[in-house]
């Protein structure tokens, strides 16, 4: 047993470097598996109503089928999470040839208890380890279990907001009173997630307006006065240099480098690039905010449009923290209908998965204006 918690405890460690958002797989879920199991016994037990000893019994494969469920939490680069289970392993047939008992043994297995999970995700991919308690008994010719350390290894992939494919190795040496029933899984199951990621609403964007030009004063001719001698004329008015305010459209643009693919969570990439956004906004406290997310091509349609809704809302709510007003901030989704890259290389993919910024900056320009 010690040898499978050293590998858990060192595959754990290798998939570290690989960490990113946990939204995806955050919160309640349940879900069934089915798959192939492989036990064996040794140790004290009644066999057809006699007693014998059996010592390495040869591994027989028999199928497997489970339920389970349980609750994740996000930890920013990482995922905690609880995971009950229940297994239950069809019978196979072992042969006994141990203290003078010859024959066959029909048995089974069932396995109980409860793990914690260490997720490190990767956008809708998420490696996992866990460990814990189970409770393992035999059935059917075999009487006997324990209680023992319950491992396993694993990964998820989420294929739309509420339902993940996963696939898991799991192991389990109940000891009891010197029996122990060894017990491994490897099995392909489906969870369903009671709650999905939520993409903010989509407010409509208020059209910005550039002010008229001000209309040039001319200056009005002096009436002729006919009288002698005339008078000297007035002296011509001398052009005055004033200011003028004109508007022009910044544009800043969060490119795929700030999210990873089928995740709508900011890295901490995006941090200068929003702290401008910030600035200017602080700086022209009276300027609208557009914020538009944008996905590449990959994956259905309808998850690309609440992808780029979420995308959207992430800077929103990042700028609001950061003390932007939210009623300056309108966002929106486009999914992948405005691609500025081609979709068919992996660089084009990854600017394509990008969130932009606009809005109107004031600038003052000095002109000359003759009253």
């Amino acid at each position: 047993m010690n040898k499978h918690i050293s590998g858990i405890t060192l595959s754990a460690i290798l998939l570290a470097a690989s960490s990113a958002g946990a939204s995806e797989f955050a919160g309640s879920y349940m879900g069934g598996k089915l798959g192939g199991n492989r036990s064996n016994f040794n140790g004290p037990a009644v066999v057809n109503g006699a007693g014998t000893n059996l010592t390495d019994m040869g591994s027989k494969d028999a199928a497997a089928f489970g339920l389970e469920g349980g609750r994740n939490w996000d930890m920013s680069s990482y995922l905690l999470g609880v995971d009950f289970f229940i297994d239950s392993n069809e019978k196979a047939t072992h042969s006994v040839s141990k203290s003078g008992v010859a024959g066959t043994a029909n048995f089974g297995s069932t396995v109980y208890g409860m793990d914690l999970k260490l997720g490190l995700p990767n956008g809708i991919w998420m490696p996992y380890a866990k460990l814990g308690y189970g409770r393992g008994k035999a059935n059917g010719d075999l009487t006997a279990g324990g209680n023992g350390a319950h491992a396993g290894l694993g990964v998820e992939y989420k294929f739309s907001p509420h339902w993940s494919l996963v696939g898991e190795l799991t192991t389990l040496a109940a000891d009891s009173t010197g029996t122990r029933l060894n017990n491994n899984n490897f099995t392909i199951g489906v969870n369903y997630y009671f709650r999905a990621p939520k993409a903010a609403p989509v407010a409509v964007a208020e059209p910005v307006v550039a002010p008229k030009p001000e209309p040039k004063i001319e200056p009005k001719p002096e009436p002729k006065v006919v009288a002698p001698p005339p008078p000297a004329p007035a002296p011509a008015p001398q052009p005055k240099e004033t200011w003028k305010t004109t508007l022009t459209e910044k544009l800043v643009r969060l490119e795929g480098a700030n999210f990873a693919s089928g995740s709508a969570k900011l890295l901490p990439s995006a941090d200068a690039k929003l702290n401008e956004v910030v600035e200017a906004a602080k700086h022209y406290a009276d300027v609208k905010l557009d914020v538009s997310g944008h996905t590449d091509n990959q994956g259905k349609k309808a998850y690309n449009q609440k992808l780029s809704e979420g995308r959207a809302a992430s800077v929103k709510k990042y700028l609001v923290q950061k003390g932007v007003a939210e009623d300056r901030i309108v966002t929106s989704g486009h999914a992948d209908t405005q691609p500025i890259a081609d979709n068919n290389t992996k660089e084009g993919r990854a600017a394509n998965r990008r969130v932009e910024v606009r809005y109107m900056q004031k600038e003052e320009k000095r002109v000359r204006v003759v009253e």
